[in-house]
């Protein structure tokens, strides 16, 4: 049964100290394959007066967004059609690839690209997931698409799921698969 033991500089919300507990709890459980109940996380907090890094006291950094926040703002800014926004979560590196083994570098091509399938497209979300990878944080989302083709037709409740890795708090590459390829097949 592992037990945990974290020192932090107080100042860390309780969001965070939650989050860090979870991934530390969930970490012990993949390498160690104990159940989560046998796991204890215990966070000591010290003051930052009792705390000093480099010959100076410090005090808690501002913690980043997590990867499913960075990709749920990706995916917001995109729907919004926001291209400057949504680069901004970008690595330099970025590469999409979309059913059909359609491929992307750019925002404008995945822009131009949408409006032959589509007239507008919009996700419902029902659940995002994230795995810890030695390349950076995998986060998988998925639920459904609804929109309207070119033609005028609507379409709702097309399943899709999307991958993402983000590593240093951004977006390297996206993964698509879908069904809105079959619906349209349908369509014809």
């Amino acid at each position: 049964m592992p037990i945990i033991n974290v020192t932090l500089i107080e100042g860390y919300g309780e969001t965070t100290k939650t989050e860090l507990s979870r991934k530390l709890t969930n970490a012990a459980c993949a390498v160690t394959g104990a159940q989560p109940d046998g796991v204890t996380v215990v966070l000591n907090e010290v003051s930052s007066g009792n705390y000093m890094r480099g010959g100076e006291h410090k005090t808690p950094g501002i913690p980043p967004l997590s990867a499913s926040e960075i990709v749920r703002a990706y995916l917001t800014a995109m729907e919004e059609r926001d291209l400057s926004k949504a680069g901004r979560y970008l690595a330099e590196e970025f590469h999409m690839n979309f059913p059909g083994g359609v491929k992307f570098t750019k925002l404008e091509e995945l822009v131009a690209w949408g409006k032959t399938r589509y007239q507008f497209v919009k996700k419902s979300y029902q659940k995002f997931d994230e795995c810890e990878t030695k390349s950076g944080v995998a986060v998988y989302c998925y639920g459904t698409l609804a929109g309207v083709f070119p033609d005028e037709t609507p379409f709702n409740g097309i399943r899709f799921i999307d991958r993402f890795l983000v590593s240093g708090n951004k977006l390297v590459d996206q993964l698509v698969w879908n069904d809105l390829g079959l619906l349209a097949k349908r369509q014809r």
